[in-house]
């Protein structure tokens, strides 16, 4: 396996793959998954037409044509899957399941299908399971780079780092496409190299398919997150602008302008971003953002209609034990039902060794009072040495309680001079915390200085 600081040299590409975005959140407003449907199947309604629709209905007509071949309903799921990242509608993920469950019934043994369903899974963040899909695929056909982006992925989520960095190394050296460099960009963020992950995610952008605005747009908007990392907001801000042009109204680029908008102070801005990103997809981390901007300001009951939607949405996922870090981490930051957040938390952690994953376990834990645990956790989760400004105040609240100033001080400050605003209300109490230490750092060193002067004068 290469060393990171040397994965992958930055060449450019002409020719890439459709990206289908590197992060997927949880799939929400799900519908029915049977796959027992017609061997034509509906085209789903949305209001936003979008370039997958065109894909929908050819798909449709190979199907009407040839209901016993597998094609069509690869190409239908393929095109649901690519409308649920257009429309940030994950209900689609839906109805893509339901197509590869007819092309399986016509060959279990199909490569196509067998890799879509890997990604399929990924969606609803069932890595486990979306590795050995992935896998499986890989064994069939092992020189299909694409199939090394849905093994990056699973193996990431998973928290195995260098078996992703030998998967995506893999996948660069089949194809240096928008994708392959994508993955990069993003294993050299979570490594702590935030200029090699800025250099990966420019080349990313270069090589984005301009027939996939979806696509082309998730990279700006990642490229202005990585700059956003080293304090460019300017040159941030504009990647998002490009997005928006791009895709307008991508929800992505809305709710990383409002960011911005926060570290600007200008708030009313960013209530107006937040909301028109919520309209266009009931996201969780959308929502909660909202809640905390309205908190800020004082409409405490908008806050609390975006937290309870938050808790409503998340709530299945909670009950199931499938993904619901997010509402724990909700929940813990706002003090609440903190035991439940726990019995989230380690039932995740019994799963997935990612630094998010332990991230979460040691904020839970040590709202849970049980520090000395959230300390092993945190220190887990600070293993790659992550320029994550939330990752940083987490260690630094974590080691004030301990009472390792020094090490508090450091994480601390960090976390505030990485991004001062990292999350609206979390942000405030790190630089309060901060003060503290500072504060009794210098009354600590005016009661030696006074000591010293006692013990001389004697």
């Amino acid at each position: 396996m290469q060393p990171l600081n040397k994965l992958v040299s930055v060449v450019m590409v002409s020719a890439i793959l459709v990206l289908g975005g590197f992060t997927i959140r949880r799939a929400i407003n799900q519908v029915g998954k049977s796959s027992n449907m017609p061997p034509a199947l509906p085209v789903a309604v949305n209001r936003v037409r979008t370039s997958a629709d065109a894909r929908i209905e050819s798909a449709q007509r190979a199907i009407e044509q040839s209901p016993n071949k597998v094609e069509g309903y690869n190409l239908l799921a393929a095109s649901f899957m690519q409308k649920a990242r257009e429309t940030s509608d994950f209900g689609f993920n839906a109805r893509a399941e339901a197509a590869l469950g007819r092309a399986f019934e016509v060959d279990r043994d199909n490569y196509d299908t067998i890799k879509l369903h890997a990604k399929l899974l990924l969606s609803y963040h069932r890595f486990a399971e979306a590795l050995r899909e992935a896998q499986r695929a890989g064994a069939l056909r092992p020189d299909d780079h694409d199939n090394y982006g849905a093994i990056t992925d699973a193996l990431v989520e998973l928290g195995d780092y260098p078996g992703a960095i030998e998967a995506a190394q893999k996948m660069v050296d089949l194809r240096p496409d928008s994708a392959s460099y994508a993955r990069v960009s993003y294993l050299r963020s979570l490594h702590g190299d935030v200029a090699g992950a800025i250099d990966a995610m420019r080349v990313a952008v270069k090589a984005a398919n301009p027939n996939d605005p979806e696509g082309a747009a998730w990279c700006r908007v990642h490229l202005g997150d990585e700059l956003m990392n080293v304090g460019k907001k300017r040159e941030a801000e504009r990647e998002y602008d490009s997005a928006l042009l791009i895709f307008p109204d991508y929800p992505l680029a809305l709710a990383a302008k409002a960011r911005v908008r926060v570290i600007e102070n200008d708030l009313t801005k960013a209530i107006e971003l937040y909301e028109r990103a919520l309209n266009r997809v009931p996201s969780p981390d959308i929502a909660i953002a909202l809640g905390d901007l309205y908190t800020k300001v004082g409409r405490a009951d908008d806050a609390k209609r975006q937290y309870e939607f938050v808790n409503f949405v998340e709530r299945d996922g909670a009950a199931s034990g499938t993904y619901s870090r997010q509402l724990a981490m909700l929940w813990a930051d706002r003090g609440e039902r903190l035991d439940e957040a726990l019995t989230i938390a380690q039932r995740e952690r019994t799963i997935r060794q990612d630094i998010y994953t332990c991230d979460a376990l040691a904020w839970i834990l040590f709202k849970n009072n049980r520090i000395s645990e959230a300390k092993s956790a945190i220190d887990e989760a600070l293993r790659l040495r992550t320029r994550d400004p939330r990752l940083l105040y987490h260690a630094g609240m974590i080691y004030k309680a301990l009472g390792d100033r020094q090490k508090a001080t450091q994480y601390l400050s960090d976390a505030l001079e990485i991004n001062s605003n990292f999350d609206l209300l979390q942000s405030d109490l790190a630089r309060r915390s901060l003060q503290e230490l500072q504060l009794d750092r210098k009354r600590s060193a005016g009661f030696v200085r006074a000591s010293s002067t006692q013990i001389g004068g004697k």
